[in-house]
């Protein structure tokens, strides 16, 4: 991993572990107007790379979601909406967190596959989530949202894909009686709709700036699927369902410079991340695989380019038009100011993104 990208998570670590009990909650509750809502299926939140969800202790001194400004799935509980927070590994490849999420959400045990298992030397299965499921209901009749920040968005974007597609390779290998049934497929229709919050679609050159950091990476591994090689390769194994809503939020809190690059807007970015951003905005190059990096990267939140986080490669986009959303198609939010953390509630720089939310999840409600 990038030397300066590693030293971002283990300063985020120390840093949340030296405040956890330091916060307190807001608590102005108000119903949102739901007079026209033509849907309110549950949301699921999927956290980033280090982060936590609800199964994890950590998150009753503190929230992923929302931080020091209060529970966020507590606001909008109150709001009229029904809000989740799922805990993957924090940073183990899409793959594997896609089949915890799935185990989660079924109650049921960890399935990794046979055929994935054995590839990267892991046991094939993990926790067992039998009589604790995250949400009471799942079917193409009781569908769900999917919320996902950071490499959230990476596995979310994966783990709808195989909703429908299910694995050719673990079913090539697995009896019938034996495999999953997230590996099965045909379960596309039970998710509504996708939101990538401040997501790396197509990596980051976080992991470029340093030099070359691409060599023998563990690629069972979120900062192996981070990779900007990697990422776009595992963007053509997902598809875009035409039936599925897919919004992005993308972030920036740099500004350019008289030369053309950009530098972070210390007043808005968590001062971890002012480093890397710094990086990233001036940095230009070529991968491995031979994908330019060029100025158009240079925007950034911190950790992801904007660029990026605006939409999967290959797949089709467009600037979001509240009068005409369609599904299949990733609509495209206005670029958030703010850095990575942002979207989360932000850390020493709390943000309120409250009402961000109650009007995304209203407006998916609409659809």
């Amino acid at each position: 991993m990038n030397a300066i990208f590693n030293q971002i998570i283990y300063k985020l670590i120390s840093l949340i572990l030296s405040v956890l009990a330091l916060f307190g909650y807001s608590s102005d509750y108000l119903k949102a107007d739901s007079s026209e809502w033509n849907t309110n299926y549950k949301y699921v939140f999927v956290h980033g790379l280090m982060g936590w969800g609800s199964y994890d202790a950590t998150y009753k001194l503190m929230p992923y979601w929302g931080m020091f400004g209060g529970d966020l799935m507590e606001y909008l509980d109150d709001k009229g909406f029904d809000c989740y927070a799922a805990s993957v590994a924090p940073t183990s490849s899409a793959w594997d967190r896609a089949c915890e999420l799935y185990a989660q959400l079924t109650g049921t045990v960890v399935d990794y596959g046979e055929a994935h298992s054995k590839e990267y030397g892991h046991d094939r299965f993990g926790t067992d989530y039998t009589g604790r499921a995250l949400i009471d209901s799942w079917s193409a009749e009781d569908k769900i949202n999917l919320l996902g920040h950071s490499f959230g968005g990476a596995t979310v974007r994966l783990f709808a894909s195989m909703m429908e597609t299910g694995s050719d390779a673990e079913k090539a290998v697995t009896s019938e009686d034996e495999l999953s049934d997230f590996f099965k497929g045909g379960k596309g229709d039970w998710i509504y709709s996708i939101t990538a919050l401040a997501a790396p679609h197509n990596g980051t050159s976080a992991y470029h700036t340093g030099g070359d950091s691409e060599e023998e990476a563990d690629k069972d591994t979120a900062a192996y699927d981070m990779n900007i090689d990697n990422a776009l390769a595992l963007n053509k194994t997902i598809i875009t369902y035409t039936d599925t809503y897919y919004f992005s939020i993308a972030c920036d809190a740099t500004q350019q410079n008289a030369d053309g690059t950009y530098s972070p807007v210390t007043s808005k970015m968590e001062s971890l991340f002012v480093s890397s951003s710094a990086e990233m905005g001036k940095f230009t190059g070529v991968t491995k695989g031979g994908y330019v990096i060029d100025e158009s990267w240079q925007k950034n939140d911190g950790l992801v380019n904007t660029i990026s986080a605006l939409a999967p490669s290959d797949a089709p986009s467009a600037d979001y038009d509240a009068e005409n959303v369609l599904p299949g198609i990733w609509n495209i939010m206005p670029v958030y100011d703010g850095d990575h953390m942002s979207l989360q509630g932000g850390l020493t720089k709390t943000n309120d993104i409250k009402d961000l939310y109650v009007d995304h999840l209203g407006m998916i409600n609409k659809l």
